[in-house]
């Protein structure tokens, strides 16, 4: 069977025993693949004791496995799969399955290190060692390269460009009666009715470097057809490129999010700034939930007092312990509104294939486009605009690496809140007021969330992903897979869910064990 599984890309092993079998003999000894096993638990059918063996077994032989045992004692008959053992078995799945959809696929770094953010110094042997992953780079010119030569779909250009025009409503133009330097005007060399030509050329481009078209292998561009094999990527942008073209946030906004001119289909985790350690983060959590994910600057802690004091009226409901504010010009997804609705008509975020025309329509009216601020993008360009709309759960996601330890991950499940109009206003032109905004309460009232402001005051970095739903427990799985501790999370602790072996490095100090555990069994593909 290991032969068969090494030919199909196995990546995980679900073994399911309703009675004894001998441990070392039967147990999934390959090194490549991620193991769990159910253990019945019923004093007819022994199962459970062959659970408790071979976990044994795999503890003393440094392989970890899960170990999936439900809480009730089932009876010789029954064939049902428990709920508490139904969880497991789909926390186990979803995360495996994201191990697989990673491995051996390419993070496309389109351009190199953006304005000093140490996130986008993309690390080669991270995403060898614990993601599978190459890297590749893909200079910004490229992108200039396949304009000027026309290596891309031109019919397809017609069809994305026409749907721009018809479904992206401009908006405000901040620029408008600014008298700005000469350095500045000379700088916009794509004339401004020219910028969304040029915009639908660059989306289309940078979508065919990181996945390949086989229509320019007809055009004769055999090489380009084939694309990077990538699952994410990320563009630079600024300031080499934003100085003096229009920006990438249309490009980076579509790509994240569940349609384009296609139609509903699958997001791209595609980073902003070339943040690849955001652009990383992005991924798990599209990969856990197949939902678009955010990509926003964690950018204020706006406490009740200061909302007081600069607003004269006081936050309420889920914000009434105090806001983050997620704002970021790029690729913030579409979904992020929190236009498309569920049956009962609440703002949600769903799956792509869940997504319907209505849904897609709805997004896109909730969004403007607004003319890139020159002061900032001298070279023009738009920024989606939007504010989330509906109340909704969400989970926001860090990958840091950390000298000295590697990778760790942040989790903050909360929700986005609906806040006083006269208030959003206010806050949020403080700002940049062409930018789309989230405004995120953490859950808190567990160690390391006392209050709001020790999530803004220990977040690893200026960005964060987020993905709909409470998905903390999924992740914290997903992360012992890959032996990246969780250094900050407020998931309860019963919804944990690491290989069995984990608990050998201590049980009280959940954390402190998810360490040392990782720090001993080493990146899934050291």
């Amino acid at each position: 069977m290991q032969k068969k599984f090494a030919t199909e890309n196995v990546i995980a092993t679900l073994t399911v025993t309703p009675c004894w079998c001998y441990g070392t003999e039967t147990m999934d000894l390959d090194n490549n693949t991620i193991k769990a096993v159910w253990g019945f638990n019923g004093t007819e059918r022994p199962g459970a004791v062959y659970l408790a063996a071979v976990m044994a077994a795999y503890a003393q032989r440094g392989l970890p496995a899960f170990s999936i045992y439900g809480e009730h004692v089932q009876d010789l008959d029954d064939t049902t799969i428990p709920e508490d053992v139904k969880e497991k078995i789909f926390k186990f799945a979803k995360a495996a399955i994201a191990v697989g959809q990673m491995k051996d696929k390419a993070y496309v770094n389109i351009g190199s290190i953006c304005m000093g953010i140490a996130g986008s110094d993309a690390n080669a042997e991270f995403f060898q060692k614990y993601l599978g992953m190459r890297t590749e780079w893909v200079d910004m010119t490229e992108i200039l390269r396949r304009m000027k030569l026309e290596i891309y779909d031109k019919d397809e250009y017609e069809k994305a460009y026409a749907w721009i025009k018809n479904n992206c409503t401009e908006g405000q133009d901040i620029n408008k009666g600014k008298d700005f330097p000469d350095i500045i005007k000379k700088s916009k060399v794509v004339d401004p009715d020219k910028d969304w030509e040029f915009i639908a050329k660059h989306a289309i481009i940078v979508r065919d470097i990181i996945e390949g078209n086989p229509k320019l292998n007809e055009l004769g561009w055999h090489e380009e057809a084939l694309g990077r094999n990538g699952i994410a990527g990320g563009f630079q942008g600024q300031r080499q490129w934003t100085d003096w073209l229009p920006n990438g946030d249309f490009t980076e906004a579509i790509m994240a999010s569940t349609f384009d001119w296609n139609g509903a289909r699958k997001p791209m985790a595609f980073a902003t700034e070339n943040d690849t350690l955001n652009g990383v983060s992005m991924l798990l959590g599209t990969l856990i939930t197949n939902k678009a994910p955010l990509f926003s600057d964690v950018r204020t802690y706006w406490s009740p007092e200061a909302v007081k004091r600069v607003t004269g009226k006081e936050l309420e409901g889920k914000a009434k312990n105090g806001i983050i504010h997620l704002i970021n010009s790029g690729a913030t997804a579409l979904d992020g509104t929190g236009a498309a609705k569920d049956e009962n008509g609440n703002g949600v975020m769903k799956e792509f294939w869940n997504m319907t025309e209505e849904d897609i329509k709805a997004c896109l009216e909730a969004t403007s486009w607004d003319r890139a601020n020159y002061e900032y993008f001298r070279g023009g360009g738009f920024s989606s605009h939007f504010k989330t709309g509906a109340e909704m759960p969400l989970t926001i996601i860090r990958v840091n690496i950390i000298d000295g330890v590697g990778p760790t991950l942040q989790i903050a499940e909360g929700y986005t809140c609906v806040i006083d109009e006269e208030i959003h206003k206010i806050l949020d032109e403080r700002t940049d007021r062409t930018w789309p905004t989230t405004w995120f309460a953490p859950r808190i009232g567990t160690k390391g969330f006392e209050t709001v402001y020790d999530v803004m005051a220990k977040w690893g970095a200026n960005h964060c992903a987020s993905v709909y739903g409470h998905v903390g427990a999924d992740l914290i799985t997903l992360a012992s897979m890959l032996r990246i501790p969780v250094v900050m999370h407020n998931v309860p602790d019963e919804k944990i869910f690491r290989p069995h072996s984990f608990n050998g490095f201590g049980t009280k100090d959940l954390e402190a064990s998810d360490f040392r555990a990782c720090e001993y069994y080493g990146p899934i593909y050291k």
